[in-house]
């Protein structure tokens, strides 16, 4: 007897907004594959402060992803991201 293991909310696609689209990629996909390509982005682009890692330095495209061009704590990234995430579509 096998037992269907239960799908963790965070491994459950999410619709995503065009802006969060144009940083990670089209969507749906898991929040955690959301936060992973996030993080190449802030790398590759050279984003984080060199001086406080755990400041944010958004461009132009991620500045449209937290509503604003201010540096953002790290901390306080995901409560961003919420509002550029969405239910999947069925």
């Amino acid at each position: 007897m096998t037992t269907k293991k239960k799908e963790s909310a965070f491994m459950r696609p999410i619709g995503l907004s065009p802006e969060l689209e144009a940083v990670v990629g089209k969507g749906p996909m898991p929040r955690t594959e959301v936060v992973k390509k996030l993080w190449v982005y802030i790398k590759k682009h050279k984003l984080q402060d060199p001086n406080a890692k755990r400041m944010i330095n958004p461009d132009d495209k991620l500045a449209k992803v937290f509503g604003s061009k201010d540096s953002v704590d790290m901390f306080k990234m995901n409560s961003l991201l919420s509002k550029n995430l969405e239910p999947a579509k069925k």
